[in-house]
């Protein structure tokens, strides 16, 4: 069993800057890669960047490639989300994921609000 929990959403204007964290308990030594996906009421979640357990591979979603920065520190279990240059686009639900099969998601955090005004 795994537990995610997200922190450090919140209101802030275009061109604001944010950091999400993501804590991670339980058995997290069978968790090889973390991501961060989010969701906006009325769509469909979608993928927003990831990292591997080394953190040596990132992938990232192109809306935010230069603008987002995803992170990890093993020694204090955590995953963060460094988002620049916000737009109002960015505004939804993150969600904190982890996989242990490197391919599907088998834990979810429980989300935390982003909202980005004009």
């Amino acid at each position: 069993q795994v537990q995610l929990v997200e922190s450090g959403g919140g209101l802030v204007q275009a061109g604001g800057s944010l950091r999400l964290s993501c804590a991670a308990s339980g058995r997290t030594f069978s968790i090889n890669v973390n991501a961060w996906f989010r969701q906006a009421p009325g769509k469909e979640r979608e993928f927003v960047a990831s990292v591997s357990r080394s953190g040596g591979t990132t992938y990232y979603a192109d809306s935010v490639k230069g603008r987002f920065t995803i992170s990890r520190d093993n020694a204090k279990n955590t995953v963060s989300l460094q988002m620049n240059s916000l737009k109002p686009e960015d505004t939804a639900v993150y969600y904190c994921a982890a996989s242990r099969s490197s391919v599907n998601y088998d834990y979810w955090g429980q989300g935390t609000q982003v909202t980005v005004s004009s």
